[in-house]
């Protein structure tokens, strides 16, 4: 009965559940940036470098079929794919943050409220009287 109390207090903390909630996405957003990749950039890449599939370079050590390889098309193909996901990633993340920031500029650009000196509420900019406390404002 212990155990199971400590793993539910475990399992449904806002921490927990926070996370899950972000591996959830992040791996949605993981299919996004491989879509971008693999089916935007790769294709322009081919045409620049006039088609060639890296994935098949490779150098081959001995002779026969079933001779050792060094596969660095593969390790090129998966270098170009981190630039990429990297790239992507670095853009979209560059776009929240300017998002971000322009929330905040807006945020900031509200002046603060005035506030009674004597009950601290909210007042109008001209008012001569407090609403709340009935106070005489100079």
């Amino acid at each position: 009965m212990k155990l199971w109390k400590e793993f539910k207090e475990f399992a449904f903390k806002g921490n927990v559940i926070d996370l899950a909630v972000g591996v959830i996405i992040g791996s949605a957003f993981t299919a996004i940036v491989n879509s971008v990749v693999n089916d935007l950039f790769t294709p322009l890449l081919s045409l620049i470098t006039g088609r060639v599939d890296f994935s098949t370079l490779a150098i081959t050590l001995g002779a026969g079929e079933n001779a050792a390889k060094i596969a660095y098309g593969s390790f090129l193909q998966a270098v170009f794919n981190f630039l990429m996901v990297a790239i992507c990633i670095f853009a979209f993340v560059k776009a929240i943050n300017k998002l971000y920031r322009k929330g905040e500029a807006e945020k900031e650009a509200k002046p603060a409220p005035r506030l009674c000196p004597y009950c601290f509420g909210e007042i109008d900019e001209k008012a001569t009287r407090c609403p709340h406390c009935t106070s005489e404002l100079h």
